[in-house]
């Protein structure tokens, strides 16, 4: 097999091959290795390399749904024993990771191969992939552009044809803005159904999970059979199952489906007229497949929502931060100023502040279930652009240089929630203001590559279903998949 026909299979196809004893495990990795060699000096997809780990696995017997698939793991609540789990972090660059992460154990149960760790933004804090760290992740589609965050490393390697599918998480839409930035499949999957053990029963209070980005529906559809797996007996509930596995629901008729859609952006921020045009289009094709297509609203405050989460984030971050001074000895230099930031306006967070926000997550629950009454499924852009340049959300200079000033000071505190930090947030936000609401409600959502800009950018667009949808996701998946094939199409590299 050469690199052109390896490109061809996804992960599920490479398995058959493997099974088949048509290719064996060491052949398959040592043209992943090949492929990543070539272009990882360009992408900046991979950050730590596992060859020889992988090589020795390759060359033992090897179980499971995916024997002998390559594979990668996103270098963010996916550790890997005797492995730092850097985070995009400096001050984690050198910790060791004691034992796998649940997911990582389930993914070398199913026989995966893994020879590397994918980029992320430090602790997985923002829609694109540019830490201080390790540098910035480039799109294979427009090296000057984002391959989108947090699981940007891991989509880059995947549009790039180093793996067929690549581990991801999604904490405010981190599988879904990378493959839509990158021309792939993305979904997330409800609150509850993937472990997220040993150290934790659910990250982010419930609003983060553990995925995958793929080339083809089937590969994400097979692997969260893989993730799902047996219950989590320290997860904090436990999550509805399907009588049936997710590679078979992906295969089913979707039947006739109620979708309503809205483009108009929860932040109140302009929406570029390529993602209008990616939702209407996708409307229309989907009205040629049966569906009944309509404009819609789902009557939440999003924008209130919006903020919610950002308080969310920042007091996360805070927790983060001071953990992570406290096991490894960093100083402030460990960390970028982007996540003083934050971290400072979560501190200033009052706590009886911080409860009522929690408490209106369940108001935010209430109405998308109100809405998810009347329509099956929620239809909108993933991103509110095709993905930004390289650069193009760094925090301006005035505000950094005031930010460092107060930071030496211990003053840090009084710049967060000014008008200036508001503003710079909302920038950043308002590229990605449509994925944090199946995040704080906990349901599944996918992000489907069904349109090209003229100039050839993916943007893809965004389905979110209610609790326990996600066979339905995957069957309408399949269907788009069918009448508008993508994973054929590859970047020039």
């Amino acid at each position: 097999m050469d690199y052109t026909e390896y490109r061809t299979y996804d992960a599920v196809g490479l398995a058959e091959l493997v099974a088949a004893r048509e290719v064996s495990p060491t052949e398959l990795l040592e043209l992943a290795i090949g492929r990543a060699e070539a272009v990882n000096g360009r992408l900046n997809a991979i950050v730590t390399p596992m060859h020889e780990l992988a090589r020795t696995r390759a060359g033992q017997p090897l179980t499971g749904p995916f024997a002998g698939v390559p594979f990668l793991i996103k270098d963010l609540l996916q550790d890997y024993a005797g492995l730092p789990t850097g985070s995009g972090c400096r001050a984690l660059a050198h910790l060791v990771a004691a034992e796998h992460s649940t997911v990582v154990s389930r993914w070398l149960d199913a026989g995966l191969v893994v020879f590397g760790k994918t980029n992320t933004p430090e602790f997985g804090a923002k829609g694109i992939t540019e830490p201080e760290a390790n540098g910035p992740t480039r799109n294979p589609w427009d090296l000057g552009r984002t391959p989108g965050g947090s699981s940007g490393g891991s989509a880059a390697a995947v549009a790039a044809g180093i793996v067929p599918v690549a581990g991801a998480n999604d904490g405010g839409g981190s599988i879904r803005i990378p493959a839509a930035c990158c021309g792939l499949f993305g979904l997330k999957p409800g609150r509850g159904l993937v472990p997220a053990g040993p150290l934790s029963a659910e990250h982010l209070d419930g609003a983060a999970v553990n995925g995958v980005i793929s080339r083809s529906v089937r590969d994400s559809a097979a692997m969260l059979d893989v993730l799902t797996g047996a219950p989590d007996p320290g997860g904090p509930y436990l999550a509805a199952r399907p009588s049936r596995p997710y590679a078979e629901l992906a295969r089913q008729t979707p039947g006739r489906l109620r979708i309503g859609f809205s483009t108009r952006s929860p932040l109140g921020t302009p929406v570029h007229p390529q993602a209008v045009a990616a939702v209407e289009d996708t409307a229309a094709l989907l009205g040629t497949l049966g569906h009944q297509v309509e404009p819609a609203e789902t009557g939440i405050d999003e924008h209130r929502m919006a903020l919610d989460f950002l308080s969310m984030w920042c007091t996360q971050l805070a927790h983060t931060v001071a953990e992570t001074r406290r096991t490894t000895g960093a100083g402030p230099d460990g960390f970028e100023l982007d996540t003083h930031l934050l971290a400072a306006a979560g501190r200033a967070l009052r706590a009886p502040d911080y409860h009522g926000i929690r408490q209106r997550w369940n108001i935010y629950n209430r109405e998308l279930a109100a809405f998810h009454s009347r329509y099956d499924l929620l239809l909108t852009p993933t991103l509110a652009r095709p993905a930004v340049r390289i650069g193009e959300l760094d925090t301006p200079r005035p505000v950094r240089a005031v930010a460092q000033v107060l930071l030496r000071l211990g003053l840090l505190g009084t710049l967060a929630g000014t008008k200036a930090w508001e503003k710079a947030v909302i920038a950043n936000l308002s590229a990605t203001p449509y994925t944090q609401l199946a995040n704080l409600t906990g349901r599944p959502a996918m992000s489907v590559p069904t349109h090209r800009t003229p100039d050839g950018l993916p943007l893809g667009v965004q389905f979110v279903g209610p609790l326990g949808s996600e066979g339905t996701l995957l069957a309408l998946a399949t269907q788009l998949e069918t009448a508008r094939p993508w994973a054929h199409l590859a970047p020039a590299l």
